[in-house]
């Protein structure tokens, strides 16, 4: 059976327990066995590089350098690595290591929550077929992105909270490579509630089973 590894943590905020209940029941009826961990500590155990998906749901936190570089070594060698909002997506923001894997940093969320579009800009792609673009009310991520990311969805700011933005597009959810391994990162879920509307969760869902080896 292949071995996933969920490890949560910081800002309470992001309900990163809840969360991790939630994509941990996910992923075991795909068939998965979960490994669910509080903290970072788990990431230094060599075991991990045998594993098949690591998930972070750790936002503002920490990780110690032999962390880092096992996490790495895994995801270089073929581990998946996948996750969501600022749980993946503002993990480490001192660890440049890891933002290199995960594709991008957020940096802003300006006005906070409100409502917006996500766009499907590749609605071929296996991770979003079948999904039209969709309403979404959360906060909308204004990120640093790596350019070598897949882009599959997208959302537009207004300029309503900061008008130097309007008609920015920016990336929402993308797919990539590290080494062997597949990553995959979606900037939508700031807390467990979000996992009821049907198409974050379903990308989500494939998002987390594509990346896995």
């Amino acid at each position: 059976m292949r071995q996933v590894l969920i490890c949560w943590g910081g800002w309470d905020g992001h309900q990163p327990e809840q969360c991790a209940a939630v994509v941990s029941d996910m992923l075991q009826a795909e068939g998965f066995s979960v490994r669910v961990e509080a903290g970072t500590e788990a990431f230094a155990d060599p075991a991990i590089r045998d594993y098949s998906l690591i998930v972070p749901m750790l936002t503002m936190t920490k990780i110690e350098k032999p962390e880092i570089e096992n996490l790495e070594l895994a995801i270089r060698g073929g581990v998946g690595l996948g996750g969501f909002h600022g749980q993946a997506g503002d993990s480490f923001r001192d660890c440049v290591q890891y933002q290199y894997m995960i594709g991008g940093q957020w940096v802003a969320h300006p006005g906070n929550i409100y409502d917006y579009t996500v766009e499907i800009t590749k609605p071929h792609d296996p991770l979003v077929s079948g999904v039209s673009d969709f309403p979404y009310r959360s906060e909308q991520y204004y990120m640093h992105v790596d350019p070598n990311n897949e882009v599959l969805a997208t959302t537009t700011f207004t300029g309503e909270h900061d008008a130097w933005i309007d008609g920015h597009v920016m990336p929402v959810v993308w797919k990539r490579r590290h080494g062997q391994g597949r990553v995959f990162y979606s900037s939508l879920g700031h807390q467990a509630a979000e996992f009821e509307v049907p198409q974050m969760r379903e990308i989500v869902r494939r998002g987390l089973v594509w990346a896995a080896r």
